[in-house]
């Protein structure tokens, strides 16, 4: 049988960007700041946790919404942070991370020619799911410096077809966040329809400068026509164990887990009994924000008295920087250059826009030990023009 590419289901979509910037990465012995992995290890007590559990034989299917010990535990999570009453019982699935859990998400509700609006800059794995469940996807470009939603704008995309809204919040790449004037807005906007609304708040305890994260959870209004979904892979430091969770009123996760059951069934047993140990201490994650604060400040000195222009970055692991002053080259083929000349890997982020729109930005995942980050500024240090 030869199979003819206009058979195609993602006919335009090849391998991902952070696949090529990390091999090109590694063929020219490059620090590796595209692709958004920490360089430093997990906590050893999590470690220690999942191992217990491997030798004591938790090393069978879980059930397939996960362990009720973690579902009580995030359960409680949710009380505490947002104050929202979530039961473990039927509004919380463990997955197998959050890309999984968005695609399922996408593939439980998106049908043919149904419309999905899509906030961009955003995160590669929204529009392909879209497109492979017949989907349509509407973008709503943000712009640089501040990545903010004109909200009347962003509602005047909505039409009778509009299935879904998809929001990232902490935003990824451009570390915006939410106030609770967006979300208010958000509410307003989405009242007297019937758009789904999932929410990937992935960076949830990766904020900053004393800002309180904005979840979904904490508006009842609209977290009745939401799935929200989070990472403990990027909470945790271990991206490698795919781990993530969604969260939604029994309604809709209902319509969740028949998909769900069927493309993944349950997730890693050990690993689940271990995260509910974990997480039994609120310290180990409340001080996240503080932790990778820390890590943004220490990156932006280094390459503070360089042509390239910080944008503010309010929360996740990524920094954006304008290069415009540095090169009239388009993003990718600037970010190509920076990595074989200078020895440092980033992300263009026209690539997160469906037309490709290049501002003369790129991110930069600052997840990693200082010593990383000092010798990627010696290095960014010594760009010239371009």
């Amino acid at each position: 049988m030869t199979f003819n590419l206009a058979e195609s289901k993602l006919p335009n979509v090849g391998t991902t960007i952070f696949s090529v910037m990390s091999a090109l990465s590694k063929e020219h012995f490059a620090i590796n700041l595209a692709q958004g992995f920490p360089d430093f290890d997990c906590d050893p007590r999590l470690k220690t946790f999942v191992s217990h559990y491997m030798y004591k034989g938790y090393n069978q299917y879980a059930p397939m919404p996960g362990i009720p010990e973690l579902r009580n535990v995030l359960s409680g999570k949710f009380k505490k942070l947002y104050d929202a009453k979530v039961n473990a019982d039927n509004e919380i699935t463990i997955t197998a991370g959050a890309t999984q859990a968005i695609f399922t998400a996408i593939s439980a509700f998106v049908k043919n020619g149904d419309e999905v609006i899509l906030v961009e800059p955003a995160y590669d794995c929204y529009g392909p799911a879209v497109n492979l469940n017949g989907g349509i996807v509407i973008p709503y470009e943000l712009r640089p410096p501040d990545y903010s939603i004109n909200w009347d704008k962003l509602s005047a995309l909505i039409s009778p077809k509009t299935k879904m809204l998809i929001l990232n919040n902490p935003h990824n790449p451009s570390g915006a966040v939410f106030e609770k004037k967006d979300m208010e807005a958000l509410q307003s906007m989405l009242k007297n329809t019937s758009v789904i609304l999932l929410s990937d708040e992935v960076y949830e305890h990766l904020i900053f400068d004393d800002k309180i994260h904005q979840s979904v959870l904490a508006y009842p209004e609209l977290y009745t026509r939401s799935l929200v979904t989070f990472s403990f892979g990027k909470t945790f430091h271990n991206t490698g164990w795919k781990m993530g969770y969604v969260v939604a009123p029994p309604k809709l996760m209902k319509e969740f887990r028949k998909v769900h059951q069927f493309n993944v069934f349950s997730v890693n047993t050990p690993v689940q009994y271990g995260l509910a140990d974990y997480l039994s201490n609120p310290l180990n994650y409340l001080g996240l924000g503080s932790f990778y604060q820390e890590k943004r400040d220490l990156f932006a000195t280094q390459i503070e008295d360089t042509p390239f222009k910080a944008i503010p970055c309010k929360g996740t692991y990524f920094q954006l920087f304008d290069y415009s002053e540095l090169s009239d080259l388009p993003d990718v083929d600037f970010a190509v250059e920076l990595t074989k000349t200078y020895g440092v890997a980033t992300i263009p982020v026209s690539v997160f826009y469906t037309a490709q729109t290049d501002h003369k930005v790129v991110r930069f995942c600052f997840a990693k030990k200082p010593e990383t980050l000092e010798l990627a500024g010696e290095k960014l240090r010594g760009v010239r023009r371009v």
